[in-house]
């Protein structure tokens, strides 16, 4: 982790919450090891335990982060339930929901600059004479979630081949339909000379799918985002939600709302399911 994360953590505890974009949490792990920084691998009982213990060893705001870059509302709106529920059996208001790490407008933007990165490193990587970055593929991977984060990774991916430089943009999911593999021969179908795997997520596209695309020619393009990036992200998101804490708002609310128009069917829950009641809303149509 570079050094304005960190510095940043004198001012508040940090609890970055992850949801399948970082396999549950597990992609943060380089980000929490030898730093400040907690992980909290789920909403739930785990991030109030996390929150709570944070409340209890220092007098520090504590600042949660949801690790999201632009396809998971459902974790910031779980985040901001559980908080709630925690703000309300503790003292004077030191807890601060943060924006989420990205938004799917950020993701195709780091996706594009993906992209274009990995066109020509596997064009390079093809070393045949004239090898250009135009006859390469790019396979955006991804863990499966549900049928609404999914269709909105194809959604982004149609934008970065629009608004970006690469011939073709498809989609992959790890152990989903399509997989990697039927990703990687549906590109060779379509023309593409080679195939670059980029990761929508904060781990590598790495597996034994990966390596047994590798094997066939793919390209892994490895991590989406350089650590660097990612800790400057993470710097400016834990600056604005201090910021605002400071002035009287915690960003809890803004967080509940955060599947609104997504297409999930969501509860709204006074706290855990353990501690109050949970009616429904379907907002499948958007609003």
């Amino acid at each position: 982790m570079s050094a304005p994360a960190v510095e940043l953590t004198a001012q508040a505890t940090v609890v970055l919450v992850g949801g399948h974009e970082s396999d549950r949490g597990e992609a943060l792990h380089a980000l929490a090891q030898d730093s400040p920084l907690t992980r909290a691998r789920a909403c739930g009982q785990e991030l109030e335990e996390a929150v709570r213990a944070a409340l209890i060893t220092s007098e520090l705001p504590v600042c949660v982060v949801p690790m999201t870059l632009g396809r998971d509302p459902e974790l910031v709106a779980d985040t901001a339930r559980t908080l709630a529920w925690v703000a309300r059996t503790t003292g004077p208001p030191r807890i601060a929901l943060a924006e989420p790490f990205g938004t799917a407008e950020h993701l195709i933007g780091w996706l594009r600059a993906a992209a274009g990165r990995a066109a020509v490193g596997a064009a390079g990587a093809a070393g045949a004479a004239g090898a250009d970055p135009a006859d390469v593929a790019i396979l955006v991977t991804a863990n499966p979630a549900n049928p609404f984060d999914d269709a909105e990774l194809f959604r982004i991916a149609r934008l970065v081949q629009v608004q970006g430089r690469a011939p073709w943009v498809d989609v992959a999911f790890h152990g989903g339909d399509p997989d990697v593999q039927t990703g990687v021969d549906r590109c060779r179908r379509l023309g593409a000379r080679r195939v670059a795997l980029v990761p929508a997520g904060f781990a590598p596209a790495g597996g034994t799918e990966v390596a047994a695309a590798e094997a066939a020619g793919a390209v892994d393009a490895g991590p989406l985002l350089a650590p660097s990036a990612i800790s400057g992200v993470l710097a400016a998101r834990i600056q604005a939600a201090v910021d605002r804490l400071r002035a009287g708002d915690d960003g809890i609310a803004a967080g509940l709302d955060a599947e609104h128009g997504h297409g999930h069917t969501h509860s709204h829950t006074d706290g855990p399911a353990a501690h109050g009641h949970t009616h429904s809303h379907s907002h499948a149509s958007g609003h």
